[in-house]
């Protein structure tokens, strides 16, 4: 096992791996930037080492200035979280050379899974389901529209490199081709430095339903059941839930055969999530891998009674994985709270938190690394909290939730949780009918 590892990351992620770490017996260091100096991961971590100024290409982005904490602090592992350098095949290739463990998949199955096509061509391979589309980048616009016609309308444009809804258009006829063909590519290129465009059939109402996995390094695969993430907002998941209210047991057990078949393809190593569209018939088709933890884990963690980051440490350190393939026995979900303000498109609302209280309570649990008196920077994600509950059904669960969300408190800016208060009581969500349009149509600002 490890004696020291080095956190490569921030906020409630950086506080939530500290917490497993000393369970374990293992030393933590915590990197930060001057913006987040005052954060509760760099007051828990053994050590801390300041990596640089707020921007992130010049610190948590930073492979070298990372690569320097490591080398003065001795650590012999690395965690990276999620975002920032967690899927980023050229960080783990250093770690490897420098002879320090990179917590996660090896640089071969991050690149497998990080370029859209490659995954699409491996999964095919493996057998399993993939959204009818190009099958490779499109080479020009009248490729394109032929193939459109083909597949039959709407389609979307995809970037290979891409990930949050960036260089991502929706085609519905001929003419709209074109434009969205010109501006999906000068979007991917603006963000990934790569205007490779792919497209796919448009599943229209679609669920987003991804399956939990872990592979150890001796080859055995197992996944740890779904969460359905379809209440997104431009594809930025705001509430994920376990089990899916749209699941049956038969969906289940194809769903989570075609994950355990999609990770053993490249011999996956670590945990991580197969992403599916699943349609109104339940059709299921491959979107993507994530090939490290995710946020929305803890919904996974709540409904098995198990620690994926502890998991992940001792799958990384050669230990087998924990038992078979793991099913609900709970129902949870969780509510991203954000610094945003719901009544003004969602717009960031950074500054100083003058009042905190987070809700408790049996089958209530709040990941978090803010407190009062704590100023939220400008310059990362807006995401401040995660409040998750679990109860024995879904409709306990909602009912739990509304009383939690009641019990939120944070004074002196804008967050999520009227939005979250507005989305419990609504009689679709109630009911389970939803997709990952449904924010599309659903009124949550307040009355003017």
């Amino acid at each position: 096992m490890f004696n020291k590892i080095l956190i490569a990351n921030r906020g409630e992620i950086a506080l939530r791996i500290i917490r497993t770490c000393r369970e374990m017996g293992i030393k933590t260091v915590a990197v930060y930037s001057t913006a987040d100096r005052d954060s509760l991961h760099v007051r828990f971590a053994d050590e801390a080492v300041c990596i640089g100024p707020p921007a992130s290409s010049e610190s948590y982005l930073s492979i070298q200035r990372i690569m320097a904490a490591v080398e003065i602090t001795n650590a012999d592992a690395v965690h990276p979280g999620y975002g920032f350098l967690a899927e980023n095949a050229d960080f783990a290739e250093v770690c490897a050379e420098y002879g320090i463990k990179f917590i996660g998949p090896t640089p071969e199955q991050i690149m497998k899974m990080g370029d859209k096509i490659t995954a699409k061509e491996t999964m095919i391979a493996a057998g399993v389901p993939v959204v009818p589309g190009s099958g490779g980048l499109l080479t020009d616009v009248e490729t394109g529209l032929k193939l459109a016609k083909e597949i039959g309308y709407p389609v979307i444009l995809k970037a290979t490199a891409g990930g949050g809804g960036k260089g991502m258009r929706v085609v519905w006829k001929d003419e709209e081709f074109e434009p969205a063909w010109n501006t999906a590519r000068m979007e991917a290129k603006a963000s990934f430095s790569n205007d490779g465009i792919y497209m796919e059939k448009y599943i229209e109402e679609p669920r987003h339903i991804e399956f939990q996995v872990a592979g150890d390094q001796y080859g055995r695969v197992v996944h740890l059941s779904e969460r359905d993430c379809s209440i997104q907002r431009r594809h930025q998941k705001l509430v994920e839930e376990c089990p899916s209210p749209f699941m049956t047991d038969e969906l289940r057990e194809a769903m989570g055969n075609a994950a355990v078949k999609a990770a053993e393809a490249i011999n996956y190593e670590g945990v991580g999530t197969i992403e599916f569209l699943v349609d109104k018939y339940r059709n299921f088709y491959f979107m993507e891998m994530n090939t490290r933890i995710q946020v929305e884990h803890p919904v996974t963690e709540e409904v098995i009674d198990f620690d994926l980051i502890k998991e992940q440490i001792k799958i990384a350190a050669g230990e087998p994985i924990t038992g078979p393939n793991r099913y609900p026995t709970m129902h949870a979900m969780e509510c991203r709270i954000n610094a945003e303000d719901p009544n003004h498109d969602f717009r960031p609302s950074p500054g100083r938190i003058t009042s905190f209280h987070s809700s408790k309570g049996h089958g209530v649990r709040v990941d978090t690394h803010v407190y009062a008196g704590y100023t939220i920077p400008p310059y990362y994600d807006s995401m401040i909290a995660k409040l998750i509950c679990r109860a024995r059904t879904r409709e306990e669960c909602i009912l739990k939730m509304e009383r939690a969300l009641d019990e939120f408190i944070i004074e002196g800016i804008k967050t999520t949780v009227p939005f979250h208060q507005k989305l419990m009581k609504d009689e679709n969500f109630r009911k389970g009918n939803f997709h990952t349009g449904f924010l599309n149509t659903f009124d949550f600002k307040d009355k003017e």
